[in-house]
């Protein structure tokens, strides 16, 4: 039996996520006391692996893996699992695992829980923490399928370092052939994307127009941070959808996440809960927001957030 992580990479490198499930999946190895397999595709340097506890890279060089698409990468994942006799597959919670996880259920007769926040506290029955109800509460949830797929929510478990030397073994596919074709892909260069910033600055309807966005493009600067909105703002066409964030839009799980008029609707809060700190600025006292807040700050943006970017750059220089 063995342990296989799954990892993401764009454009030849790791994604944001990649050592936060490295580790978690090393921990778990231990937990168990079985062998673990990293799979990387298209990778060339997986030396940082090592680092977290990467005892086994296995590599896989394709074109066809330049593009996700979840036939292809399913039917990759299940052929290693299969050969490697794994009994749990560790993946994140981006959108593309989210969509793999399914398909690699019936591939291998898995079951899947997502969410998953800490390693097992049982084996027998095999039993995790989860976040459930939009993260406002937790859950303990049991797999009893023999191969189990872990769902660790993103920012959860964090990177343990447990420097190893790595074997690195190039693996062979035979991979299917794609069923979607892939015409265009239009990305937004020289921005920081949500989904890998550690810090995100998000606005709503309380700045008054897109003509004043540039108070948090500015702020965003200065803190390195990704630049979001809540919904009627990108429904208004104020910023593109791109930067839609919330329940029905992306999910936000950063280190530090600042809200900006924004009131708080119940769909917004859901998307952006998993977030570790946050902070609110609303001249609104009443504001949802401010219940979910970690620190608030009450008074006009366009008062407050001149000064405090000036107050941060001050700071850094």
């Amino acid at each position: 039996m063995s342990i296989l992580a799954y990892t993401e990479s764009a454009n030849g490198k790791f994604k944001k996520n990649t050592f936060e499930i490295v580790s978690y999946a090393s921990e778990l190895s231990r937990k168990i006391g079985t062998e673990l397999y990293v799979l990387v595709c298209n990778v060339e340097d997986c030396s940082e692996l090592s680092k977290f506890g990467a005892t086994n890279i296995i590599k896989v060089k394709a074109e066809k893996l330049n593009q996700f698409d979840n036939c292809v990468y399913s039917n990759l994942i299940a052929q290693i699992a299969k050969k490697l006799n794994t009994s749990n597959i560790v993946i994140g919670s981006s959108a593309d695992s989210k969509y793999l996880a399914p398909s690699l259920c019936v591939e291998l007769e898995a079951g899947y829980l997502n969410n998953v926040i800490e390693l097992p506290s049982n084996l027998s029955p095999f039993t995790v923490k989860r976040t459930c109800y939009t993260n406002k509460a937790f859950c303990d949830s049991v797999l009893q399928s023999n191969i189990k797929i872990i769902g660790l929510s993103n920012n959860s478990f964090g990177t343990i370092e447990n420097v190893t030397d790595s074997k690195v073994e190039e693996f062979e596919a035979t991979l299917i052939d794609k069923k979607i074709e892939l015409k265009s892909v239009e990305k937004v260069s020289g921005k920081i994307a949500i989904a890998d910033a550690d810090i995100v600055v998000s606005a709503g309807r309380g700045l008054k127009g897109p003509e004043n966005w540039n108070l948090i493009e500015d702020l965003a600067e200065t803190l390195g941070a990704a630049t979001a909105c809540s919904k009627p703002v990108s429904d208004m066409g104020w910023r593109p959808h791109s930067e839609h964030v919330g329940q029905t839009g992306k999910p936000v799980a950063t280190n530090l996440y600042i809200a900006i008029g924004i009131s708080g609707a119940i769909q917004h809060l859901a998307g952006i809960n998993s977030s570790k700190v946050k902070v609110v600025i609303n001249n609104d006292p009443d504001a949802p927001f401010f219940k979910a807040a970690d620190y608030g700050v009450v008074g006009d943006a366009f008062d407050i957030l001149p000064r405090l970017n000036k107050k941060l750059k001050a700071f850094k220089s």
